[in-house]
């Protein structure tokens, strides 16, 4: 292959990373406000989990903005066409985020019950909905997604937001919540002592043992639908244009890579064999960090299986194939890619020490007795 090339297999890469880093970093956030009103017995059960995600949750939105970012700059097709095609669902999901800044800065201005519960709802909505919408998304683009080029490369999207949420869809949905829900009780299962650490344990067996079945659910269903297949393609190494491809339906086609290169069937095994793992060390009650990392596990797992089953296509066209999103026809120019990489290579690292640095600080358990010594400075 060509640097191009190379280059642009390297940022299909970082942008899986980056997707898993969202789903893993701010997923225990959803999670943990999914599950307030579900283990959440009392405001003080309530106070706890809210606290144990206070400190880090503005931070680990970070990476939702770095993964938007690295869309724009490295992927400029697939950010326009996602963008401006999904732009209601987008709404919906920004809406929803909105609720979580303002659930955590106004729940505790007063002692009131209604006031709080209101919040409190506001928290389990913004936690909710960016988990199913994120899900659907990504059922959506395995089915392929409505939308055109014309010859001068201006886009037409054809869908309403009603179809997105079309029967695989909403299964890829309810995969993503069981999963974010999963990630969240493990994470307070980390934070917490009795009784919610036990509620939360709980809640997490059962998240997880769902996420399998609906995870093997889905890739049976996809087996038999049909998926797109690169016939022929002229623009090997050559500056990004979708239209000098031609690409066909198959059935069976989700499944193919598979076939191909047998060791891309990690992706799902990981994502079932971390699920399991979580779900038997929540049972149990032991090891909490040890099933936490075995959540994120099943994450990774879950989202590259997504991306093994689509590559080499980032977004395929249902209404004109030929129109599909590649990995070789959506990318920036090589330049672009080169600099991005050089960039990612320095900071990147200084990222994660920073942020390993920080969840090291905060380590240990939020207690009763540390939200009243904290006074004013706790949720």
């Amino acid at each position: 292959m060509s640097e191009y090339e190379i280059l642009r297999l390297i940022w299909w890469a970082v942008l899986g990373v980056l997707l898993i880093g969202i789903a893993v970093m701010d997923g225990f956030d959803l999670g943990t406000a999914i599950l307030l009103p579900v283990i959440g017995r009392t405001d003080m059960d309530r106070r706890i989990m809210i606290n144990t995600v206070g400190p880090v949750w503005e931070g680990n939105q970070v990476w939702l903005i770095l993964g938007a970012g690295a869309i724009f700059a490295a992927w400029p097709a697939l950010y326009a066409v996602a963008f401006s095609g999904f732009y209601l669902a987008m709404l919906l999901l920004l809406l929803s985020l909105v609720l979580r800044p303002v659930g955590f800065k106004y729940r505790s201005k007063l002692q009131d019950t209604r006031w709080r519960t209101t919040w409190d709802t506001a928290l389990f909505i913004a936690g909710l909905v960016p988990a199913l919408v994120f899900g659907v998304a990504f059922g959506n683009a395995l089915q392929g997604v409505p939308f055109r080029f014309d010859d001068t490369l201006r886009m037409t999207y054809t869908g309403t937001v009603f179809d997105l949420f079309n029967p695989f869809a909403l299964l890829a949905g309810l995969v993503s919540v069981a999963m974010i829900v999963m990630h969240g009780a493990a994470w307070l299962g980390c934070k917490t002592e009795a009784p919610v650490r036990e509620r939360a344990r709980k809640a997490g067996m059962v998240a997880a043992l769902a996420l399998v079945v609906l995870f093997v659910a889905g890739g049976i269903w996809a087996a038999w639908l049909d998926g797109y297949v690169l016939q022929s393609f002229a623009g090997v190494g050559a500056p990004s244009n979708p239209l000098t491809k031609q690409v066909g339906h198959a059935a069976g086609a989700l499944l193919s890579n598979y076939g191909v290169a047998p060791v891309t069937m990690l992706a799902p095994l990981l994502g079932i064999a971390g699920a399991v793992l979580a779900a038997l060390l929540l049972a149990l009650g032991r090891a909490p960090v040890v099933a936490f990392c075995c959540s994120g596990i099943a994450i990774a797992g879950v989202i590259a299986t997504a991306g093994v089953s689509l590559f080499p296509f980032l977004l395929p066209s249902s209404l004109d194939p030929n129109s599909s999103l590649m990995v070789w026809d959506a990318s920036s120019s090589q330049t672009t890619l080169l600099v991005m990489t050089v960039v990612t290579v320095l900071l990147l690292p200084v990222v994660l020490l920073y942020t390993a640095f920080i969840y090291r600080v905060l380590r240990g358990p939020v207690t009763q007795a540390t939200i009243e010594a904290g006074g004013h400075e706790s949720y």
